[in-house]
């Protein structure tokens, strides 16, 4: 036997309304209300981005390697950081949870006073705590003298352990003869991370 209850509101027993339909839209208790769900398989729901932050260098780094100093978290303009931060030492990128987040790294290089035939750009991951490191992501471009070059890379990482799995950019040269510029009110060189969902 089917049976068939027609109602728009539904109250608790303070006479509080905890479920009312109104033109097509379901809306489940009030302002202030909190919502637990029993079980643990919830389908139909999608909870977006929880995480987005940005960093970048306040000075310029020069010759080839690891961009080790003059980290800031992005905080002019009004910038969109979502969740919890990144964190970093030594240019040592520790995630705030697990995950798997895009890693996106631009940088903006010129060449002091002669020709740079290649510089790479890369960001690379350690799944041991930051002893050992390989390439997740790098392009190459050049710079001639007096001439800027631009470069990004980009890498979905797997953050399965906070402990284990950390990041770290760098810029490697053919000469030392060139700068990854930086600058304290806006990002010239920088890293975005962005969560996109549950570590894999």
């Amino acid at each position: 036997m089917t049976a068939i209850l027609k109602v728009d509101t539904i109250q608790d027993t303070a006479g509080n309304n905890i479920i009312n339909e109104s033109s097509d839209t379901i809306t489940i208790g009030a302002s202030g209300d909190t919502i637990a769900l029993a079980g643990t398989t919830v389908t139909g729901i999608t909870q977006g981005i929880t995480m987005a932050d940005q960093w970048r260098i306040t000075a310029a780094h020069s010759g080839s390697g690891y961009i080790t100093a003059n980290w800031e978290r992005a905080d002019t303009d009004n910038p969109g950081l979502i969740g919890s931060a990144m964190t970093q030492s030594s240019g040592l990128f520790t995630f705030p949870s697990t995950g798997s987040y895009q890693v996106t790294f631009v940088t903006d290089c010129d060449a002091d006073s002669a020709n740079v035939s290649r510089i790479t750009v890369q960001i690379s991951v350690s799944t041991d705590g930051g002893s050992n490191e390989s390439s997740a992501a790098s392009a190459a471009d050049s710079a001639e003298a007096g001439y800027r070059a631009s470069t990004t890379v980009t890498a979905l990482v797997n953050v399965n352990n906070t402990s284990n799995v950390k990041i770290k950019v760098g810029v490697f040269g053919s000469a030392e003869n060139f700068n990854a510029n930086g600058n304290t009110a806006y990002t010239r060189t920088g890293i975005t991370f962005i969560r996109l969902g549950d570590s894999t």
